[in-house]
């Protein structure tokens, strides 16, 4: 078989393409080998490695690429936020990304209820404009926070709303756009002045509409009868629109077309209000075709916003992943929901909504089968779970990989039960097991993952067999073989089974009109790829194998099976709330998302003929990629399949660097507790060269460090020294009440006040506090640069250090996040099968979780009736969770702000790093240090990680966080100041002028001294 990318690039040529579209376009070009993985697939089965990657940053610069490419013969796919299912948005083509730049809302017309918006703008970002207005935009998919505009437009897109909005084609009034071979223009409803205009000036578009006119009328009683009249008909191109009743709509019919007929520009949207009041109804089945033969009896007798369902098998998945917990206890009892929103002007109308519904199907309120909400968050809560459909069942915790392919079929409502018992007949009879169902039920729409074995011929025969099967068994429902995702390559195949072969002749003859050349996006809808071809896998995909330092015990002890987490669902490019990802919400660029870090391991393991990466664990494209990886562990709780890109990121960096020098900061930050260690020998004289005019200039060059930074002040005495001048013996490690607080080196060099006040706390609480004397560390800052042999090494010390305590099962506290999260998830992955390791992730628990869940039973907390910014870090947010902590404020009764900004910027080492400072403050900039600025200045700020209190002291806040250990400790003092509370908090003074220059001069006369010695030992020879 000829590859798709032989077929479309041979001609091509790509030097000489990359050169024009430098000089002539303003963008960013990108053929490098690193940007076309990033943008080798999608949120589908398929891969293609583009030519290259242009990024426009205007809308202007994007028609001149366009222009160039033309002139080259080089095909194009556009590309928003590259989350298609279909195989839509990865070609052997130049990729056009509108994200990064061309994201304008350009206009609004709050009284038409419209709107003009540039194809980047992502939906969220959209909604949040317009909200000033009480407007939306209707369409809302489960993507809403990182999907753009331009790729709803392509894909036709919907999501739950489209209950009561339509699709993204009832919703756009006109569109901007631009052929292949240059006409650009606005379209929309045709009225006869229109056209009558269009004929009189001639010229392309004149020879456009004239062929849109014959074909209309060719194929006129076959477009009437062969489009099925249901709520959900995304597959094929909207001839529909075309049709004299339906105002012979140009925008409508474009859109939808995948990027395949022309390239979007800008679009007139048609906008809603934004819904004052709403009301949730979720009612129980026995099973999920039950829920479905009731879905017409409901749309009888009301109007929902929403009619959503989940199935038992989903609900079992995320009760086995621990997702959605608090939502799956506010199911009612059953197998199988049905979740209905109601939207209105008051909250009495939309609970009689709701009570009208129940007394038409005769169900009560407080039957078992019944729970009804009224409370915005609660439903928006339990809505968001099923919008994680297909998150939580793209990796079930059964290890089976389940795949698109026949993800979102769509059928009438009234034939949808019937259609999934014939569904799951099919799935018996390929022996898939027993794949969850869930979707938009309200509009007949199906989504689902199903267990293929995309990496064996027959495995590979079984899908296409499949998929041919489900394709007629749909049509024979009167279906649609997509209702939401789009044809592209998936379904590009089958349209025939569904269309007949003269209607799908008339698209061919629409593409034909639009891109005579097959140059957009081609090998999609029509002339199309087969189904089974171009996989991301396949039967002849062979990746490298190689020794791992971490253990993978969640991913059958495989690297690669670790990569392939990512589906590409995307979540990682989303703007705001969580953690993940922050390098991408700085940059807005794929390959620092971690979608884009994955994607490129992916093609470092080398498993195609074609792969981007050709040179394993030595990729200079990698080592970039992973550069701004800040290892905040985001992903591996917000990704809904648990990437972990921090764990990648070590492993990677342990084999780049094997055998060959490293980085100056590996040996600066990553040894950061040997030389802490050493420096308390003379705190006061490290602190003074550190940050001495010109030798802490050259000292930081030399280390690796940003020159913008300044270097933390260790502590004139260390935690443990002050532990041992208090002479308190040692606790029996099997007394109840014995608890070891565990050192770690922020909390006993840098900021010992953390450790001592925890102290006070725990005994305050009646526990008996232990602390190791013999130097003990977790190994993060080894791990954080991929010193993975040294790391095992001082894990393996500290596990012999740690031995009394960990076969008494004492209890060790950790106050650092970052180093509690170590022996809570990296130290089992580094040395998984050791049983100390095992004990001691089971033993280890938060300051807060000690606290809340093992004080004696009456003990309180100091009181301190304060408001409190906090700030999460974010491997407590990945890891530990922040539960306990929100418990134990609430007791101490603080009024607490907990931040939901994101990450701090800092990430250890990552803030520090030479280059990164940008990055790093700019990270920071996106939310907690605006959120710390505006805190109140009576406001205590809380930070229990030592990188975002560094970060916010030296972020230009004007503020301090402290430990929420520091400020129990200042609690049991008495009244905290009314202002800047954290002045009380005790920190290393910073050494004096003179001290700072008398290390500057002392340097220069040894300096001097050196010279002076070796001219006369020169003079000698």
């Amino acid at each position: 078989m000829t590859s798709s990318r032989a077929r479309h690039t041979s001609a091509v040529d790509v030097a000489g393409l990359a050169a024009a579209l430098r000089a002539g376009t303003d963008a960013e070009v990108r053929f490098d080998p690193g940007s076309r993985g990033a943008y080798s697939t999608d949120g589908s089965n398929y891969r293609q490695v583009p030519i290259g990657v242009v990024i426009p940053r205007t809308v202007e610069a994007g028609a001149h690429v366009v222009e160039v490419c033309a002139r080259f013969g080089a095909p194009l796919v556009s590309r928003g936020g590259g989350t298609s299912l279909a195989g839509q948005t990865t070609n052997a083509a130049v990729v056009i990304d509108w994200s990064k730049y061309c994201h304008a809302l350009l206009d609004v017309d709050p009284e038409a209820r419209t709107c003009v918006v540039e194809p980047g703008i992502v939906l969220d970002v959209l909604n949040r404009r317009l909200s000033e207005h009480a407007l939306q935009f209707g369409p809302k998919p489960s993507t809403h926070s990182h999907c753009a505009l331009g790729g709803m437009i392509g894909n036709n897109s919907c999501g739950g709303s489209a209950q009561a909005y339509g699709k993204t084609v009832d919703n756009v009034r006109r569109l901007e756009v631009l052929t292949y071979d240059g006409l650009r223009m606005w379209v929309g409803p045709t009225s006869r002045a229109e056209r009558a205009r269009i004929d009189a000036e001639g010229g392309r578009q004149a020879e456009i509409y004239d062929g849109l006119e014959r074909l209309v009328t060719e194929y006129l009683a076959d477009i009437r009868r062969g489009f099925p009249k249901i709520p959900r008909r995304v597959s094929g191109y909207n001839l529909d629109s075309l049709l004299p009743e339906n105002g012979f709509d140009v925008a409508k019919a474009l859109v939808g077309s995948e990027g395949t007929l022309v390239t979007v520009l800008r679009a007139e949207l048609d906008l809603v209000p934004v819904p004052p009041f709403e009301s949730l109804l979720v009612l129980g089945y026995d099973d999920i075709c039950r829920a479905a033969d009731d879905v017409p009896r409901l749309l009888q007798h009301c109007a929902p916003t929403q009619l959503e369902a989940l199935d038992g098998r989903m609900a079992q998945l995320m009760r086995e992943e621990r997702a959605y917990l608090d939502s799956l206890d506010a199911l009612p009892e059953a197998d199988s929901w049905l979740l209905v929103q109601f939207s209105g002007d008051s909250q009495e109308d939309v609970d009689e909504q709701a009570h009208a519904l129940l007394d038409a199907l005769g169900r009560k309120e407080r039957d078992s089968s019944v729970a009804f909400s009224d409370n915005p968050a609660r439903e928006q809560e339990m809505l968001r779970a099923r919008e994680a459909g297909l998150g939580v069942t793209a990796r079930p915790p059964d290890d089976r990989e389940t795949w698109e392919g026949w993800e979102d079929s769509a059928v009438s409502p009234d034939r949808l039960g019937d259609y999934l018992r014939d569904l799951k007949g099919l799935f018996e009879e390929f022996d898939y097991d027993h794949p969850s169902l869930y979707g938009h039920f309200g509009q007949g729409c199906v989504h689902t993952r199903i267990p293929f074995g995309l990496k064996t011929a027959q495995g590979v025969a079984d899908f296409r067999r499949f998929l041919e099967r489900a394709a007629d068994l749909v049509a024979a429902h009167g279906g649609s073989l997509s209702g939401e995702h789009g044809d592209g390559q998936a379904r590009g195949e089958l349209l025939t089974r569904m269309f007949g072969e003269r209607l799908v002749t008339a698209f061919g003859g629409l593409k034909a009109l639009f891109d005579p050349g097959n140059r957009m996006n081609p090998g999609k809808v029509v002339d199309p790829n087969p189904v089974d071809g171009q996989l991301r896998l396949g039967p002849a995909w062979r990746p490298t194998t190689s020794d791992t330092h971490f253990g993978y015990p969640e991913d059958e002890h495989s690297f690669t099976r670790a990569v392939l987490r990512c589906v590409g669902i995307g979540n990682c490019r989303t703007h705001q709330g969580g953690v993940m990802c922050p390098s991408y919400r700085a940059t807005k660029e794929e390959e620092h998302s971690t979608r884009g870090r994955a994607r490129l391991l992916f093609e470092m393991l080398d498993g195609h003929p074609d792969s981007a990466v050709g040179d394993g664990w030595r990729s200079t494209e990698v080592r970039d990629a992973l550069d701004l990886c800040l290892a905040c562990k985001g992903c591996k709780s917000d990704c809904p399949t648990g990437v972990d890109m921090a764990t990648y990121k070590a492993e990677f960096l342990a084999h780049h660097y094997a055998g060959r020098p490293r980085p100056a900061a590996h040996y600066s930050m990553g040894w950061l507790p040997v030389w802490a260690r050493m420096a308390q020998v003379a705190p006061g004289l490290f602190n003074s060269v550190l940050h001495a005019p010109g030798l802490a200039r050259v000292g930081k060059r030399l280390a690796g460090v940003d020159g913008a930074r300044s270097a933390p002040l260790f502590a004139g005495e260390s935690f443990v020294q002050w532990w041992r001048a208090r002479g308190v013996g040692q606790p029996d490690p099997a007394d109840p009440a014995t608890v070891v607080l565990w050192p770690d080196t922020f909390s006993s060099f840098f900021h010992p006040s953390v450790a001592i006040s925890a102290v006070r706390i725990l005994e305050d609480a009646g526990f008996r506090v232990a602390v190791p004397e013999a130097p003990v560390c977790c190994g993060l800052t080894w791990i954080s640069t991929g010193q993975l042999t040294v790391a095992k090494r001082v894990l393996h010390h500290t596990l012999g250090v740690l031995r009394p305590y960990l076969e008494a099962g004492t209890p060790i506290i950790g106050l650092e996040p970052s180093c509690t999260a170590v022996f809570r998830s990296d130290a089992p992955e580094l040395l998984p099968a050791d049983q100390d390791v095992r004990r001691l992730a089971g033993q280890v628990r938060t300051f807060a979780e000690q606290l809340v869940q093992h004080a004696p039973a009456g003990w309180q907390p100091p009181p301190l009736a304060r408001q409190a910014v906090v700030q999460t870090h974010c491997h407590q947010h990945a890891i530990m969770k922040f539960d306990a902590d929100r418990e134990l404020m609430r007791r101490a009764h603080l009024d607490a702000e907990v931040l939901d900004e994101g990450c701090c910027g800092l990430a250890g080492n990552f803030g520090f790093e030479r280059g990164h400072h940008e990055i790093s403050l700019a990270v920071g900039e996106l939310g907690v240090l605006p959120a710390v600025r505006s805190a109140a200045p009576d406001s205590l700020l809380l930070a229990d990680g030592f990188s975002c209190r560094t970060q916010i002291e030296q972020g230009g806040t004007g503020r301090r966080a402290l430990h929420l250990a520091e400020v129990l400790a200042l609690a049991l003092d008495g009244t905290l100041p009314s202002e800047e509370p954290e002045r009380l908090a005790q920190r290393p003074a910073a050494p004096s002028p003179t001290a700072r220059w008398a290390a500057t001069s002392a340097a220069a006369v040894l300096t001097a001294a050196a010279g002076l010695s070796a001219v006369r030992q020169l003079r000698r020879w």
